[in-house]
């Protein structure tokens, strides 16, 4: 765990929008054709009036931080927060301040 890259990645309110979006992907996603079980696809995230070369900068950006999970099926790449990680941030930053 990176923490100088975690705290860069949620430091842009965006990603920090996704990421809460992706904490509650039944709220926030149920209109996918795809069991939200596999993630949520890159393409629901358009909901945030971003172009889509943006985010997948932010998703990218997660991604390399550890705090997203992606899996490729097909063509489509679905997004998963990846709680270990963020838990293992939380905690050491809790220790840290």
């Amino acid at each position: 765990m990176e923490k100088d890259e975690i705290l860069k990645a949620i430091a842009h309110p965006t990603r920090m929008e996704i990421l809460n979006w992706l904490k509650n992907p039944e709220k926030h996603f149920s209109s996918q054709e795809h069991p939200l079980e596999m993630g949520i696809c890159a393409s629901q995230f358009e909901r945030c009036g971003l172009s889509q070369s943006t985010v997948s900068a932010h998703l990218g950006t997660l991604s390399r931080a550890g705090l997203v999970t992606t899996r490729r099926v097909g063509q489509w790449i679905f997004y998963k927060r990846n709680e270990e990680t963020i838990a293992a941030f939380l905690n050491q930053l809790s220790k840290d301040l």
